[in-house]
């Protein structure tokens, strides 16, 4: 834990809000490899932009290369991979823009830190449950994951030889095997109108 260190406050969030026109949250996309999560998340922050809504989409792979790329797949470093989503996220909202996470984020407590971060902050958190059954996934493998962990060349695969503990209570749950990429945007789009966050 750090010592020496002083919070030096600013703005409020109701301040920045009246200033920006805008009001902060969190959409935090969760659900198995190839799912559909980035491309939602694309989709998403396309649609909220050219809406003239300030949004900002980090994605799992990206942020390995920079702020995470001290991390692996072990259990530990997967927590601490969400954990510190979780705070940037925060940030971006409490910013007063969608920040628009695509992430596995395979454990539901993991997820459950973040919603308690979001909320100690009175900030919106929306999971959004992007749902695909598991013979779907492996049959898109952009990447060739599954196979590589069919294989045993990847250890610890979340859906294989790792747990995915799906959402309860998502505020919002998308099937991408019957969804379109459109129509999945539009649904998260939709009930960001319909809560007055955006």
């Amino acid at each position: 834990m750090a010592t020496n260190i002083t919070w030096h406050p600013n703005l409020t969030y109701s301040e920045r809000s009246e200033l920006r026109k805008q009001n902060g949250a969190t959409v935090w996309l969760t659900g198995l490899s190839a799912s559909g999560k980035s491309t939602i998340a694309c989709a998403l922050e396309q649609l909220l932009l050219k809406e003239g809504v300030s949004a900002y989409r980090l994605d799992g792979d990206n942020i390995r290369f920079g702020l995470n790329k001290d991390l692996g797949f072990s259990e530990k470093d997967r927590n601490e991979n969400i954990r510190r989503i979780s705070e940037v996220s925060r940030l971006f909202a409490d910013s007063c823009t969608i920040s628009i996470t695509s992430f596995i984020s395979p454990y539901r407590v993991d997820r459950d830190n973040a919603r308690a971060l979001h909320k100690d902050s009175n900030l919106k958190f929306i999971e959004v449950f992007v749902d695909v059954p598991l013979e779907v996934a492996e049959q898109r493998d952009p990447k060739g994951l599954y196979k590589r962990a069919r294989e045993g060349v990847i250890k610890e695969f979340t859906g294989i030889s790792a747990p995915y503990e799906a959402p309860e209570t998502p505020e919002i749950h998308v099937d991408t095997d019957k969804q379109t990429v459109e129509e999945c945007a539009e649904q998260i789009y939709l009930y960001l109108k319909k809560e007055s966050i955006i």
